[in-house]
């Protein structure tokens, strides 16, 4: 089954380049740098941290609803 996690559009205007970053957790972020390696960077490093978060907590979830050992 193929999900889409996230949705990114990149502009640019004379100041440099904005990014968003959709997703249905997280909603709308704007990310903003005069360099485009670097909007990446800011983004990519974003979305590792908000699914590593995501991963933390769905094992905590799993953890707590396993059943005992009988």
């Amino acid at each position: 089954m193929e999900e889409t996690l996230y949705n990114i559009e990149i502009h640019k205007d004379e100041g440099g380049y904005l990014g968003k970053l959709f997703s249905d957790v997280d909603g709308v972020k704007e990310f903003k740098n005069e360099y485009l390696d670097k909007l990446l960077r800011d983004i990519t490093i974003d979305m590792q941290l908000a699914l590593e978060e995501f991963s933390n907590r769905s094992a905590e979830f799993t953890e707590s609803h396993e059943k005992p050992p009988i």
